[in-house]
């Protein structure tokens, strides 16, 4: 039995320090929080083989250009003299070809298929409920441009052994026939699930706990002892951690603990933005995503309903524009005319930061300066759905098993 810490509280912590306790070690997960408020929790809810494209695509940064001036904008980046970010960025743009894209498919599929079979298995249990359903997704869209382009997404999914259909306007109106949609058709993603992310967390915290797994808060780490090519201990403000393996799960926050390891990994946060109806007087059969709005919709637990989107590469310190939610807002209303939301005060809006990497991949595996450091970050917007895969892959790392699924794919640092 190995004693194992995981610095950071969020689904991918969780999810490993679940998979870890399962095979018999001694975990400690370390949050600088309270894992009550991050990424986790306002997120749109998808399990989603669907998302096989990375967000560094083609296209995706001479649109960002475009959208700079827009503070409704669904893509936006700060303009910083941050190196960090000019590295990143640089990075991005060189990633962000069709090369990429079809190099991503696969593993995105495979990781994502792997994380849907443990979240099935986990709403099997009996202590876990967390609302999941396995019926679908419907990417809905309003432009001929759009319906070409679902055409070739469509046939990619198929090659990929994904369950996805093309619908014309109405195959797709009499799956919603109680709301009005304003669009062409959709594409629907028969392999994609939902859940409803804050009782999926609240299950893990209640579970590993009864499990003895140590769960402490305000805990950020500041730094690491080091023997030769070991890490003995995990130093916070106050505490020393003794530890046999170092798990780094810490978000949008990994690059600069990574950095306490002497490691560099090209991580931004990208902060996103969301509002969730309680006993909602609308309503929607499927989750869907408002393609030319970039916004994502989810029916949640019976009866919430939560709208989502914009991705905002600033600073974790950055003050949050609230006013993104107009733009969510507004492309609700052009597809779903009967939804007529006004905008929330700004206590009841939710915004939290996905890390996204370079390359649209996230970053999973061991690095090169330690033996017993494996990183798990960089998931981007698909955090909660490769949430326990991704935490099976990082217990089978630290066990010395075969992997589930090959990593090669997810090389903490392939950039360099």
């Amino acid at each position: 039995m190995k004693h194992v810490v995981v610095i950071g509280g969020g689904i991918i912590g969780l999810s490993s320090a679940y998979y870890l306790q399962q095979a018999g070690h001694r975990v400690t997960v370390l949050d600088k929080g309270n894992f009550l408020d991050n990424c986790s929790y306002g997120n749109a809810g998808y399990v989603c083989p669907s998302h096989f494209s990375p967000l560094a695509a083609p296209g995706i940064v001479s649109q960002g250009l475009k959208w700079m001036l827009n503070s409704r904008s669904p893509f936006y980046v700060q303009p910083s003299l941050n190196s960090s970010l000019i590295d990143w960025g640089i990075k991005f743009m060189r990633s962000a070809t069709q090369k990429n894209v079809d190099r991503a498919a696969v593993p995105l599929r495979d990781i994502a298929l792997l994380s849907q079979r443990e979240y099935e298995t986990w709403a099997a249990l009996p202590d876990f409920n967390f609302a999941y359903q396995h019926k679908g997704l419907l990417e809905i869209f309003q432009t001929e441009k759009v319906a070409e382009h679902a055409k070739h997404t469509v046939e990619k999914g198929k090659k990929l052994g994904l369950e996805v259909e093309l619908l014309d306007y109405e195959a797709m109106q009499q799956l919603e026939p109680q709301t009005k949609i304003n669009a062409l058709g959709a594409i629907f993603f028969k392999c994609d699930a939902h859940l409803y992310p804050n009782k999926l967390m609240q299950n893990l915290i209640t579970y590993l706990k009864q499990q003895s797994v140590e769960l402490l808060v305000n805990e950020e780490v500041t730094g690491f002892e080091k023997k030769q090519k070991n890490i003995t201990r995990v130093l916070t403000a106050t505490k020393a951690f003794d530890a046999d393996e170092v798990v780094v799960a810490s978000g949008s926050w990994s690059r600069e603990t990574a950095a306490l390891l002497d490691t560099k990994i090209p991580l931004m946060p990208g902060r996103g933005y969301s509002i969730t109806l309680e006993d909602s007087p609308y309503h929607l059969n499927y989750p869907a995503i408002l393609t030319e709005g970039r916004v994502a919709i989810t029916p949640m637990d019976g009866n919430k309903i939560r709208f989502g989107g914009t991705m905002e590469v600033v600073s974790t310190k950055a003050a949050p524009r609230y006013n993104r939610v107009e733009g969510i807002l507004k492309a609700v209303k052009d597809f779903l005319p009967s939804f007529d939301i006004p905008r929330p005060p700004d206590n009841k809006i939710w915004f939290g930061y996905r890390p996204c990497s370079a390359d649209g991949l996230p970053y999973i595996g061991r690095i090169s300066k330690f033996n017993n450091v494996v990183v798990a970050t960089g998931h981007s917007m698909l955090g909660l759905s490769l949430g326990a895969g991704t935490g099976r892959l990082v217990a089978e790392t630290i066990n010395g098993q075969p992997t589930s699924i090959d990593l090669s794919a997810f090389a903490v640092e392939r950039f360099g």
